[in-house]
């Protein structure tokens, strides 16, 4: 009980934060570039900065391996909830326009927006570590393969040979994925940057900005894209399921087979992953369907649900997770 308590005051602050944005949008403080502004400083600048103290200040040269060795589970996930959301797509006949969508809310998660704070939140800023092993993973399926489902799902080009698909490298390694790797430099020559106070100090205020913005930034999209206009039709409601249901299930039964077959994972590790594959669905699919003229209502609604629905999936998900 004190687990689920403990879930629901940090899922608070999350909620709390996000109303901020949403009535401040509501009411006029913030304008229509507003929110691009703030994804921007998100993404190019604030969130490179707390993964690079994150990696210095919480990873050495002999945790690497294990940090490489933890990336398998998570691939693993990816690869069987990418075969079940393509099983659903064909079941349920999923039309064109929306397939590729589908497939993405089921399988890739907002990890910038919603699963950064929210880690940050339930387990504080130990679990850093554990976070980039999602967010590395995510990043990667949604940019490699993921646009490229939404892409050639275009239902303007159903009778049209199909375009061969090239891999945006500016998209699969982001700014925040940069950071990254800059980190992993500096962390195998051994640069000591953050011993130097003024340098330490000045990236880890501009990475602290994440956790707020980035709550603030999905309050915005969520004044702009109207909670009336949320709707549950069936393909809305599966991929719900899918989201919030089967990607969790599927990542506590690989660790679970992984603590069986002998592989000792830490529990944070564990519960990082768990929580992380049952955050929202990507902020940019309803931008993803436009471009390839996709269904965006559903898109934008299915992001909108999602939303809402985590502030009540998450603590029963925590009360969960604290027997894996």
């Amino acid at each position: 009980m004190g687990v689920f308590i403990n879930s629901i005051q940090s899922v608070l602050v999350v909620v709390l934060i996000m109303l901020l944005g949403y009535f401040l949008r509501k009411t006029g403080w913030f304008a229509d570039t507003f929110s691009k502004n703030i994804s921007k400083l998100i993404k190019n600048i604030a969130l490179p900065a707390s993964i690079f103290v994150a990696v210095l200040s919480r990873l050495t040269r002999g945790k690497l391996v294990s940090f490489g060795s933890y990336l398998i589970w998570g691939v693993i996930s990816v690869v069987i909830g990418y075969i079940i959301a393509y099983a659903l797509v064909k079941i349920m006949k999923v039309r064109p326009g929306r397939r590729g969508v589908f497939i993405n809310a089921i399988v890739n998660a907002n990890t910038i927006f919603i699963g950064l704070p929210l880690n940050i939140a339930l387990f504080g800023d130990k679990s850093m570590t554990y976070f980039l092993v999602y967010y590395i993973i995510n990043t990667v399926s949604t940019w490699a393969f993921g646009v490229f489902l939404i892409s050639n799902d275009d239902p303007t080009k159903q009778d049209q040979p199909k375009e061969h698909h090239k891999i945006n490298w500016k998209q699969v390694i982001p700014m925040p994925l940069v950071g990254f790797l800059v980190a992993l430099v500096f962390l195998l020559l051994n640069i000591p940057v953050l011993k130097v106070p003024f340098l330490s100090q000045t990236l880890s205020y501009v990475g602290s900005l994440v956790t707020p913005l980035s709550l603030i930034y999905i309050g915005i999209v969520l004044a702009d894209a109207g909670l009336k206009s949320i709707s549950f039709d069936r393909d809305t409601v599966v991929a719900l399921i899918g989201r919030f249901i089967f990607a969790p299930v599927v990542m506590i039964v690989i660790l679970l087979a992984a603590g069986h077959a002998g592989v000792s994972l830490p529990g944070m590790f564990n519960q990082t992953m768990i929580v992380q594959s049952a955050t929202p669905m990507l902020a940019v699919l309803p931008i993803l369907a436009a471009e390839s003229h996709g269904d965006v209502k559903y898109a934008t609604n299915i992001v909108t649900t999602s939303t809402v629905l985590f502030i009540v999936v998450i603590p029963i998900l925590m009360t969960i997770v604290q027997y894996i």
